[in-house]
């Protein structure tokens, strides 16, 4: 039975409660090797190193160098995360998979039985009893290293952690593909396509084309960046470039029906539906049905990590006695499968009030493995489907309403402990608002009033602890996030967030003391190269010199206590007054979180709405109704996640207006 109709009756709607160790052990389950700190930046003697290396694997192999160039940045960004593997098992900037090395690695390390760092069951430790598969139960995409180590005779060691044998076993995949699709080793990027094609390891034309059509929009564009070893590289652009996709009829993969998904034409998208059905006594799952956007508005995209690899995923989805979620997407090569329609409302965030507003998307990864890299190639697949749905239902691009799972509040006072913390300080947010077109940026001069929050992913590297044993260091990592202080020196206490009712810390899953990249406060102080903001109704303070800034100035509405009020309560979602209710449908308390904001502090804006609840607890939908009140909630970036506050309460100004104090 669901039992009374009240929050915690929806508290397993968004909390993946039955995510068990056993559930997830399984032989497809891929953890990345964890800890393995980054190299060193190369030595001037060293530069150029890898752009030498594309160009003599290109010849080697006669594979053209732009081809070996863009696809390699669509997998790794050209970087090497020091002999790492990605969360797919790929290794090196040609993201060479080597799936079974990757996890008889894990299993290996977390033989000792190591809890997860996560403190839950989000994130198991593989047990002993894991078995690690042979290369032939795996997918081809899964196992492409100990093909380029037959290619070419280099040691699969060495194709493995050197990143010019990586980029040679890349070009030879590359030639080998071409040759067996009967076509000449040209020198002609266009006549590569479906070499590219089949190098994604996608096994179906959908996916495929889509990763080709990726790679050929890198060579139209052209890129240049310094990799995470100090290597600069460049691709020169080719706007001109037309690639011959009638090639991909050669490579004899099968098609995949899309069966109405709700995705843009530039991603491969398939169907894998969450099952909507009954079990045991008057339960279902595992999501809702809905009439969204006519019922209802679409507010939030909702950004998680799965903790596991795409299989299990997968499986854990078509559980009906398990939660739910959107879409998910895959590491490898982008595929995107669609579970729930936007119509419908996903068990995803663990707050029924942001379920019922928003989307919940999956991407495969953990998010205490700083190595275990997301590839390019599901970024811009994330991106494209982000920018379709924004598109869709005019959900503006920008932290408020493009969430990570760490910013969605707690709904209760009681939940704020539980909420989950994905994507994490790894998830590169200001290279993904670049995909969306929405490049974070300074937007006012210094009287703004705001800022957000920007620092240098490669390198800005705050500490972190808990990645793989409790209370140890992470490795050394670049990261979104900037780390709070209750005062102007890093020698000062961490800034305290009280509703998780425990100290703060450095772990990488303790969101007390941080603020992450596009995220938006106003300033409260500043004191040479130190910048504070109201954050959880205190002042605190982050590091933000100007010789390498951490946040740029902006300008925008806050809100602001009314006049004569000493404080004001917050919500962690914004549901309708009692009034608002029609019979039949019990009425939902408006509980106020234990934060509050005293007078004179302001906060960001994100969003005016009505309260709304959405009463849905019957598996038919014949009793479905949804509430809209009178009363209005402003959605505000409180702390590290985003709050609401009632409008009675507060006056709205445009952040220039005052409220600031500046002392050196």
């Amino acid at each position: 039975m669901r039992g009374p109709v009240t929050e915690p009756a929806f508290a397993h709607r968004g909390r993946r409660t039955r995510r068990t160790a056993g559930a997830v052990a399984s032989a497809a389950l891929l953890l990345p090797l964890l800890g393995a700190a980054p190299p060193p930046n190369a030595t001037e003697s060293s530069a150029g190193l890898l752009q030498r290396a594309f160009a003599s694997a290109a010849t080697e192999y006669h594979v053209p160098q732009s081809v070996l160039l863009a696809v390699s940045y669509l997998q790794s960004r050209w970087d090497t995360h020091g002999g790492a593997p990605s969360v797919s098992g790929g290794y090196g900037p040609m993201h060479l998979t080597d799936a079974r090395t990757a996890l008889a690695t894990a299993t290996e390390h977390f033989a000792d039985g190591t809890e997860d760092a996560r403190g839950d069951s989000a994130r198991p430790a593989l047990h002993p009893s894991v078995k690690v598969p042979a290369d032939s139960a795996l997918p081809a995409r899964l196992r492409t290293l100990p093909k380029a180590a037959e290619l070419t005779g280099i040691p699969a060691e060495e194709l493995r952690t050197d990143a010019t044998a990586n980029v040679a076993g890349g070009a030879a995949l590359l030639a080998a593909a071409q040759k067996d699709l009967g076509e000449p080793l040209s020198a002609e990027p266009a006549n590569w396509y479906g070499a590219i094609a089949r190098f994604s390891g996608a096994d179906d034309a959908a996916t495929a084309a889509a990763y080709a059509n990726d790679v050929f929009d890198v060579l139209h564009t052209g890129e240049e960046r310094t990799t995470d070893e100090g290597q600069f590289v460049a691709l020169a652009a080719q706007p001109g470039l037309k690639a011959d996709t009638a090639q991909l009829k050669l490579t004899g993969l099968h098609t995949v029906a899309a069966n109405d998904t709700e995705c843009p034409t530039t991603v491969s998208c398939e169907w894998i539906p969450a099952p909507y059905s009954q079990f045991g006594t008057n339960d279902y799952g595992n999501h809702d049905l809905g009439d969204r956007p006519a019922s209802q508005s679409i507010k939030y995209i909702v950004i998680h990590d799965t903790e596991g690899s795409w299989d299990t995923t997968i499986k854990l989805v078509q559980d009906p006695t398990y939660v739910s979620w959107n879409y998910t997407i895959r590491s490898t090569d982008g595929l995107i499968a669609q579970h729930v329609k936007a119509k419908d409302v996903a068990w995803h965030a663990g707050n029924w009030y942001i379920n019922s507003k928003s989307i919940g998307i999956e991407h495969e990864g953990f998010l205490a493995s700083p190595d275990a890299w997301y590839t390019e190639a599901m970024y811009r697949s994330s991106a494209r489907l982000v920018k379709y749905l924004s598109d869709q239902y005019g959900i503006p691009l920008d932290r408020q309403h493009i969430l990570g799972h760490d910013t969605v509040p707690g709904p209760t006072t009681s939940t704020i402990p539980g909420m989950h913390t994905d994507p994490g300080p790894y998830w590169d947010w200001r290279h993904y608002f670049e995909l969306l077109d929405h490049p974070l940026k300074r937007t006012a001069g210094k009287k703004g009033g705001l800022v957000t929050i920007l620092p240098d992913y490669a390198t800005n590297q705050p500490a972190y602890t808990g990645c793989v044993t409790k209370g140890q260091p992470c490795a050394a990592h670049g990261s979104d996030e900037v780390r709070l202080y209750s005062d102007h020196d890093e020698s000062s206490a961490l800034i305290k967030d009280i509703g998780l009712g425990t100290a703060p810390t450095t772990d990488v899953n303790d969101l007390s003391s941080r603020a992450s990249t596009g995220q938006q406060y106003a300033v409260a102080d500043t004191w040479g190269d130190w910048t504070a903001i109201w954050y959880l109704g205190q002042k605190a303070w982050f590091k933000n010199p100007a010789t390498a800034p951490t946040a740029v100035s902006a300008a925008g509405l806050v809100i602001t206590p009314k006049a004569g009020l000493t404080s004001i309560p917050v919500y962690g979602r914004a549901y309708p007054e009692a009034a608002a209710y029609p019979s039949g449908v019990p009425a939902q308390s408006i509980s106020p979180l234990p934060y509050t904001i005293p007078a004179g502090q302001q906060y960001v804006v994100g969003d005016e709405v009505p309260g709304e609840y959405f009463y849905a607890v019957t598996f038919d939908t014949g009793s479905h109704r949804v509430v809209v009140g009178k009363d209005m909630y402003y959605e505000i970036q409180y702390g590290h996640r985003v709050e609401f506050v009632r409008a009675a309460d507060v006056d709205v100004v445009p952040s220039s207006k005052g409220g600031r104090h500046h002392r050196r």
